[in-house]
């Protein structure tokens, strides 16, 4: 049986996962380093961040990714949290919108999903020694 560690690793996986229209493969990974961002650019990252910048959400992120099996039922994520059902709901969304995960309504419940693509993303913003001047 698959660890259920809270690791936030990132493994890489098709880009079908994505939703339509957004670009993941190596000319969409722009690390600082490389520049400034443009102002469209920046935008798009901080709400993505913005999202992440909450410590339920990054909770919930941190569970999504690390399920078994790779998705996780809203069931679960809301026995982990002393919140009510609609907060957790909120907080879903939030990280649905941001484009970080998504759901998928099997009878009552919602399975949630990572979006690798998405986090791979923005893990690459960041990765100065990957993807900056020199690196090989």
């Amino acid at each position: 049986m698959p660890s259920r560690s809270m690791s936030m690793e990132v493994r890489p996986e098709p880009v079908s996962d994505a939703p339509p229209g957004t670009s993941t493969g190596p000319a969409a990974v722009a690390a600082l380093v490389h520049g400034p961002l443009d102002s469209d650019r920046a935008g798009d990252l901080a709400g993505s961040f913005k999202a992440l910048g909450d410590p339920v959400r990054l909770r919930l992120l941190s569970m999504i990714v690390s399920a078994a099996d790779g998705e996780i039922c809203v069931c679960d994520l809301s026995e982990a949290f002393p919140l009510t059902g609609p907060t957790i709901s909120h907080h879903l969304r939030i990280l649905r919108e941001a484009g970080l995960v998504h759901g998928v309504r099997r009878g009552t419940w919602v399975y949630y999903r990572a979006i690798p693509g998405q986090l791979t993303r923005l893990a690459g913003v960041l990765d100065a020694d990957r993807h900056g001047p020199g690196a090989g």
